[in-house]
């Protein structure tokens, strides 16, 4: 029985291995989500409500998340993580915590994206933009360490 790696992200890249991340193709990608957490981030600090400050932080977290997994690769194969926090801590063990934190708030997301806004308060929403600015600058640190070291190669 032959096992293949199966992913969807781009047909122009090969697999890797089972279980090994697949090399990102650049990272302009990368850049351009990076461009986005910021924007997020802006948003959530000018934002009223603590449901809104919490939304666009978590979304500036999940773009962070994204622009690290573009720069360092998707994992791939039977058993790869298939949600962006779980992939990113795969492809970057040092951001574990962060990963955690964020896929902890997913369902709360959720329930604000569903319009139950009351869920979240302005503690709750001042943390987790706190999370994502670092996660962003960490996401940052990781992606022009990607590019040094793809120069490099």
């Amino acid at each position: 029985m032959t096992v293949r790696a199966v992913t969807t992200t781009s047909a122009r890249r090969p697999a890797a291995a089972p279980g090994r991340p697949r090399r990102g193709g650049g990272s302009p990608r990368a850049e351009q989500l990076l461009t986005r957490a910021d924007a997020e981030l802006v948003a959530a600090q000018f934002s009223a409500e603590p449901w809104e400050q919490f939304g666009h932080a978590h979304l500036a977290g999940l773009r962070a998340a994204a622009a690290v997994v573009a720069a360092r690769g998707t994992p791939a194969g039977r058993g790869a993580p298939r949600t962006a926090w779980g992939m990113l801590e795969v492809v970057a063990p040092e951001l574990a915590d962060a990963a955690r934190y964020f896929a902890d708030g997913a369902a709360l997301r959720s329930a604000v994206d569903a319009g139950r806004f009351d869920q979240v308060d302005a503690v709750r929403a001042e943390r987790t933009l706190e999370a994502a600015e670092d996660l962003v600058d960490a996401a940052r640190a990781v992606v022009a360490g990607a590019e040094a070291m793809e120069r490099a190669s």
